[in-house]
């Protein structure tokens, strides 16, 4: 009642498979029951329509049961007809599997329920009253040893090609080609299964047709042995012959028909993908790649059709690059060769100012070459400008130090003139006491010599002594004048002499600030010749390192203008190899223009 339901409902896939498991099953079940007539009606005489009813009724049931075995097999399948065939690339994945699986499993369902059937026909048989022999049971089981195989064999053909065809089918609902390859199976079993296919195929209708004529035979003899009369045996055995012929050859072409017919299907399974290999290497030998589809089959050859299905979309994932590829190299290619053709006359531009940058650069060294010889000069120059310097300061010191003792001694010196000074002022006093004596002996010798002469010859020796005091008064006197002459010029001259040596102290004094103030000058001329020594030697090492560096950018300078040369000459280079390479972008793209990848509009032909 479940498999006649679901039968009933709409389920275009897993329906479509099912069918295929009731027509093989129904073809050889007719066959089986017209190979049964034929060899057992005799045997089994009034139980043969017995037979019949138990064989059609196990046989139904046997295929009830296959058909709900193979529906609960196909819960995904059935989960996705029920939800209108929508739904996740990952459940089709999964339902490709059930599909894929399932005629593997009907093939052994089929035969194990045929025997089965055989089994519980030969219970039934026994168990209405009909005595059987072991050989009798085995011979009221050979339809079911027979047309079991042909029966499996045949389920299997037809639910593997309508399996193939949900496949397809299910690839364009949502199925992707990868994921249908990475969830398939790739078994090692076609040998195996052409060994079954051969063996039911040849061995099935042979054993069939000499079981079948063996028991016609068999009954022919009987029935013409038991004919007394001659004429009425020749009779008997040509009826009989053309009997057997009739119905016996029938059932034969049948079955042959059958054996044919699986056979017919056997090789289609294997020709079938063989044949849409070579029209799709065909197709992508010609260049249309446009038509991406997986080609079903089993076993090695579906590991065959599943590494041509990767290989295609490889190659077609590969074609779509190289298209993507050469119309980039091209729109790149052309746009280096622009680039490169700027690039060349900037590149020559280039060159030529580096070429003017390196002669300047050998100049600027030249010059920082003749910076360090000058500089070094000048460090000899600032070193002995500061021994000079300080041999300055040190005169300077000795010079200061002399000042200040002659302003000690000009100190002295003024203090020894201002005693002389007031020595010759007693000596004037004293002189002008002397000058006052001389005169008053003047005027007392003149008056003893008027005493004198008053006293005639008495006073004359008395006048003579008075003349004499008289002359030697007035030479005390001439000699006191000529005394106060010479007072009066050592006062003159002590006087110079003081405003000299006050004019010298002065200026000593001067002297000895003005000496200091030289000797703080050249204390700092010293310290700033020795900061000037240190900044000149800080600059001669500078001006050396600058030297150094100079040639290095010198030398630097002249790679770069050799590097700007090969890189201007690569330019050209590769201006031409732009050039090739733009042919062969042409090329390639002409190349891969005659494959087909994008599918072709739905109106279109092709």
């Amino acid at each position: 009642m479940l498999g006649l339901h679901y039968l009933l409902s709409r389920r275009p896939f897993s329906r479509r498979l099912l069918m295929a498991i009731i027509y093989a099953n129904l073809t050889t079940s007719v066959l089986g029951a017209r190979y049964s007539q034929l060899t057992l009606a005799e045997q089994l005489g009034n139980h043969f329509t017995h037979f019949l009813e138990l064989t059609g009724a196990f046989s139904l049931v046997a295929l009830g049961v296959s058909v709900t075995l193979c529906i609960r097999r196909l819960r995904v399948l059935r989960s996705l007809e029920s939800a209108g065939l929508r739904g996740e690339p990952e459940r089709f994945g999964q339902a490709l599997l059930e599909v894929l699986g399932l005629a593997d499993f009907a093939f052994v369902s089929t035969l194990v329920l045929w025997l089965l059937t055989s089994v519980f026909v030969n219970l039934g048989l026994w168990a209405s009253g009909v005595s059987m022999s072991f050989s009798l049971a085995l011979r009221f089981g050979w339809p079911g040893l027979l047309f079991g195989p042909l029966s499996a064999l045949l389920t299997y053909c037809l639910v593997t090609l309508r399996a193939r065809r949900v496949t397809l089918e299910m690839c364009s609902l949502g199925l992707t080609s990868e994921l249908a390859i990475s969830v398939s199976p790739r078994r090692s079993e076609i040998r195996l299964r052409l060994v079954i296919f051969t063996a039911i195929v040849v061995v099935m209708p042979a054993v069939l047709i000499w079981d079948v004529f063996s028991s016609l035979a068999e009954r022919a003899y009987d029935q013409v042995l038991a004919e007394t009369s001659p004429s009425r045996q020749a009779e008997l055995a040509e009826l009989l012959r053309t009997e057997a012929l009739l119905s016996g050859g029938a059932l034969c072409v049948l079955v042959f028909g059958v054996a044919l017919a699986a056979a017919y299907l056997g090789g289609t399974l294997l020709g079938r993908p063989m044949r849409q290999l070579g029209e799709e290497a065909h197709r992508i030998a010609e260049g249309d790649l446009s038509r991406p589809s997986i080609i079903p089959a089993e076993d090695e050859v579906w590991a065959v059709s599943a590494a041509f299905s990767t290989m295609r979309a490889h190659l077609a994932s590969v074609l779509a690059q190289l298209r993507r590829a050469g119309t980039r190299i091209g729109s790149t290619t052309e746009e280096i060769i622009s680039t490169s053709a700027r690039y060349e006359a900037g590149a020559a531009e280039q060159a030529s100012s580096l070429d003017e940058t390196s002669a300047t650069t050998e100049e600027l060294a030249r010059s920082a070459r003749q910076i360090a010889e000058n500089a070094g000069s000048v460090a000899e120059i600032a070193h002995k400008t500061l021994a000079a310097a300080k041999g300055g300061q040190a005169c300077a010191e000795s010079f200061l130090e002399t000042m200040n003792r002659m302003r000690h001694d000009n100190q002295a010196i003024a203090a020894a003139v201002a005693r002389l000074n007031k020595r010759v002022q007693q000596i004037g006093k004293i002189v002008e006491l002397i000058n006052g004596v001389a005169d008053k002996s003047d005027l007392l010798a003149l008056n003893a010599e008027l005493e004198g002469t008053k006293a005639g010859e008495v006073g004359q020796g008395f006048s003579l002594v008075a003349a004499e005091m008289r002359r030697l008064a007035e030479n005390v006197i001439e000699s006191t004048k000529e005394i106060e002459g010479l007072i009066e010029e050592v006062q003159d001259a002590s006087g110079a002499a003081v405003m000299a040596t006050e004019g010298g102290v002065r200026a000593t004094e001067t002297g000895t600030t003005l000496a200091q103030q030289v000797s703080e000058s050249l204390r700092q001329i010293v310290e700033l010749a020795g900061r000037t020594s240190d900044a000149v030697r800080a600059i001669s090492l500078a001006t050396q390192q600058q030297q150094g560096g100079t040639d290095l950018l010198a030398e630097a300078m002249a790679d770069i203008l050799r590097i700007t040369q090969q890189s201007h000459n690569a330019t050209k280079q590769v201006i031409s190899a732009n050039g090739d390479l733009s042919s062969l972008a042409r090329d390639l793209r002409g190349v891969v223009e005659r494959f087909q990848i994008d599918p072709p509009a739905p109106g279109s032909n092709g």
